[in-house]
């Protein structure tokens, strides 16, 4: 049967969030109206963007109220800067004080070159802001699957949130491959392998690694499912939650760190036949993910 639901991956930020919410619920603060532009962009004659590559706002997600960022990947590669990171920033600490769960809605290359301090400064300021709102009780769950990925900065910011959602559209890590490639050579990463960069990327092996909770098809519907389910799971943010995830994290280097490709990755964690993963359509992926134990977890 031909799929008909929106792709998430060809959708703009608004039209995800207007997929993703409650018909109508969504109310935006500092709009395009209010005309908050990176100070910066007209030093390089690059046009701003009237909201600068961030939307945030309130609305529901089937009834339940919830607090919504979503990056802008068209602009600029959703690259973040001074008002951009601000923005999402003040989100943050308005779900701290409120005690409201967050959708971040991440599509980033990382930190915008033409403001790179103040782009640094932001993603540290929102790491922060997001292990703060954790720790008052909100779930802050992150949603991967747009065009520039989650790279840089906004892998880091990823990485701090509660729970994540991944499409195999979606990419996920901190350097990128062609920095990777520029900096230690095509010997170190082949930045044109897609296959390669898929493989050591994208949403299948996040989910396989453990660095995602849940994985689901390439439509909007599937997301909005995805962050219903997640927003009711989840440790809470407490020095175990932590020792937990550390523990995760140290099996796995022991049993995967001198791999040197994620097939083998792959087969140590229990895949039968990797070779086929790439091939294999979302509803067989889950199936895979759900029968392999050391792959689903519980820490964050």
């Amino acid at each position: 049967m031909l799929d008909l639901a929106p792709s998430w991956y060809e959708l703009s930020a608004r039209a995800r969030i207007a997929a993703l919410l409650d018909g109508d619920s969504f109310s935006e603060f500092a709009g395009p109206e209010m005309r908050m532009m990176s100070p910066h962009l007209a030093q390089f004659d690059l046009p701003p963007a009237f909201d600068d590559g961030m939307i945030v706002g309130r609305g529901q997600l089937d009834g339940r109220a919830v607090l919504v960022a979503a990056q802008e990947g068209r602009f600029l590669g959703g690259a973040i800067g001074e008002v951009h990171g601000a923005k999402l920033l003040g989100l943050l600490r308005a779900a701290a004080a409120m005690q409201v769960n967050v959708l971040i809605l991440f599509d980033t290359g990382g930190v915008r070159l033409q403001e790179a301090n103040a782009g640094e400064v932001a993603v540290a300021e929102i790491m922060r802001a997001v292990l703060v709102a954790r720790a008052a009780g909100a779930r802050v769950i992150g949603l991967i699957g747009g065009r520039a990925g989650c790279f840089g900065g906004g892998g880091l910011i990823a990485a701090c949130c509660s729970r994540l959602i991944i499409s195999e559209q979606g990419r996920l890590g901190v350097t990128g491959p062609e920095v990777i490639e520029t900096n230690k050579g095509v010997e170190e990463l082949d930045a044109s392998d897609r296959a390669l960069v898929w493989r050591t990327y994208g949403g299948k092996h996040r989910r396989l690694i453990g660095s995602v909770d849940l994985f689901v098809e390439d439509n909007a519907d599937s997301f909005r499912q995805g962050a219903f389910q997640l927003l009711g799971s989840g440790a809470p943010m407490e020095l175990s939650t932590l020792e937990a995830e550390h523990a995760r994290l140290a099996r796995r280097l022991a049993r995967c760190s001198d791999a040197r490709d994620a097939q083998q990755v792959w087969t140590r964690l229990g895949v039968r036949d990797p070779s086929k993963v790439p091939d294999m359509s979302a509803e067989e992926f889950i199936g895979l993910v759900s029968a392999l134990p050391d792959v689903n977890h519980d820490a964050r």
